[in-house]
């Protein structure tokens, strides 16, 4: 196609016919529309691009707005009185004396946050403060470990289902009765033995809200922020009533109080005293249940052991020899075992296996079956995973004792 209109020459001269005028006007009437089709294209193209520097320039201009405002303080409602609000600002703990409008002060508490410019206005009413490392330890997603992937500790399983769910499912059976619901449990026990897990159990099972931590979450380098968190998180807890807390490692925090003068040492025993006032202290609990666990339960504090804190103290050991089976086979229900295999002898055989053990025996086995380029596990190779199992910890124990020594 012709690409301008006036690259199309007009047949002017009385020798041309009528036909030819017109093929040479339809032609440039082809051009044209062409034209006009692609400065359309470039038209939408220019109002797309315009559009885009649009909002990135009203975006600019109300960062730059912002940037121009004077900052606002946070202060905290201490009363509310007829000539107007006292509030304290934080930081220098100023006390002032100012006035809202009738709809805020309806708003308006004892100990609400509030955001205060220069002159010492309301400017707004903040959110209740919650650290937000607190609102992280909320497990929004279920585990997926049920009580059928647990074997081996059924009588614990029933104490801490028995202690945990009843009072969140019947707390009626508690009121019929006349007793107080269990107000925790601490489970404690050698490593690997499924005390995690049970806890996980229990998450997948309740409709509560479920908050885990471990102990050393709690260890702070500045004063008082461990025992900040420890209350926000209670906090939190009693906002999203029924809930369930879960600290692992407990002894990071729960330790026997020494004579020890370090600021670590007085740390560790602030945050702890704040954990045992909230467990059990004035206020009412609410439709709060704590689960904790430990590998070191001789070092715990006997303040945190007491009954009203911890109601039941359960021992999870490693498993019997029935136990051991029927983790075995739990961790092997999805894998291609040969017919060869014995889970009787297994069971036998890894007489000191914990829960974790017989997991990474069954995942080795699977190993060595890859590595020989077979699709079935066999006997042969559960004996193998379970001797180099065993070999790994007793090496290790032999660093530790050097170490010691």
């Amino acid at each position: 196609m012709t690409e301008s209109v006036d690259d199309v020459d007009m047949p002017y001269d009385e020798d041309a016919s009528q036909q030819d005028k017109v093929e040479a006007l339809e032609e440039r009437l082809e051009i044209l529309e062409s034209q006009n089709e692609e400065m359309r294209d470039k038209l939408l193209d220019a109002n797309a691009e315009n559009n885009k520097y649009q909002q990135k320039l009203e975006r600019l201009t109300h960062e730059n707005k912002k940037l121009k405002q004077s900052p606002l303080f946070v202060a905290t409602v201490q009363e509310i009185t007829d000539e107007g609000v006292v509030i304290k600002q934080h930081g220098n703990n100023q006390e002032a004396l100012t006035e809202v409008t009738d709809e805020m002060r309806q708003n308006l508490a004892p100990d609400d946050r509030v955001a205060v410019n220069n002159s010492l206005s309301i400017v707004k009413i903040l959110d209740d403060e919650t650290d937000v490392r607190a609102r992280v330890m909320q497990v929004e997603k279920k585990p997926e470990v049920s009580y059928a992937d647990i074997g081996g500790i059924d009588e614990q399983m029933e104490e801490v289902r028995e202690t945990v769910e009843m009072p969140l499912k019947s707390p009626e059976m508690f009121d019929q009765v006349g007793i107080d619901p269990p107000s925790g449990v601490l489970l404690y026990g050698p490593p690997g033995t499924g005390k995690t897990m049970l806890a996980k159990a229990v998450a997948n099972q309740t409709d509560a809200t479920f908050i885990k931590m471990a102990g050393s979450e709690l260890v702070h380098k500045f004063i008082g922020e461990g025992a900040k968190l420890v209350r926000d998180l209670f906090e939190l807890a009693r906002q999203h009533e029924p809930a369930v807390i879960f600290i692992d490692e407990i002894d990071a925090i729960a330790s026997k109080r020494t004579e020890s003068k370090t600021s670590g040492d007085a740390e560790v025993q602030r945050t702890m005293m704040q954990l045992l006032s909230e467990m059990d202290g004035f206020e009412d609990r609410g439709q709060i249940s704590i689960i904790a666990a430990t590998n070191r339960f001789d070092m715990l504090d006997p303040a945190i052991l007491r009954p009203g804190r911890f109601d039941r103290l359960i021992e999870v050991p490693k498993p019997d020899e029935d136990g051991r089976e029927i983790i075995f086979r739990i961790h092997t229900r999805n894998m291609n075992v040969s017919d060869d295999v014995s889970f009787e002898e297994l069971a036998e055989e890894a007489d000191e296996a914990s829960g974790a053990d017989i997991k990474a025996i069954c995942t080795e086995a699977g190993m060595f079956a890859i590595r020989d380029d077979r699709t079935e596990v066999r006997m042969e190779d559960f004996r193998a995973a379970w001797e180099k199992i065993k070999q790994a910890e007793s090496e290790e124990d032999d660093e530790v004792s050097k170490t010691f020594a």
